[in-house]
């Protein structure tokens, strides 16, 4: 797998998302615990729909954190769900799928 790839690319951009996700979730845990300040939940959820939603669920499990919260409860399983969906349809490449988003993404940055 190239560094070039359209697959290597995307799975690099969700792994770094994925880990800060998880760091976001397991900082703001230690700031409960701590009685700091916290990370607003609208933050949290960001990070979990733009593509850290594995990070998410991970962190919610290990840390036992927003677990008891129902928009959390909810919103991540459907987030890492969809982020599924997305990554199999970026390896699957139906229809050249890739190739013509990022057509798109290079004709709007021009």
């Amino acid at each position: 797998m190239a560094m070039n790839d359209p697959l290597f690319v995307a799975v690099a951009c969700i792994s770094v998302i994925n880990i800060f996700t998880f760091a976001l979730f397991g900082y703001d845990k230690l700031c409960a615990k701590k009685n700091w300040w916290r990370i607003r939940e609208s933050t949290l959820l960001m990070w979990s729909a733009i593509g850290g939603a594995l990070g998410a669920f991970l962190a919610m499990n290990i840390f036992h954190h927003k677990t008891l919260h129902l928009k959390f409860k909810l919103c991540v399983p459907i987030f890492l769900c969809m982020h599924i969906l997305f990554v199999a349809l970026i390896y699957t490449n139906p229809g050249h799928i890739v190739e013509k988003l990022l057509e798109v993404l290079h004709g709007s940055v021009n």
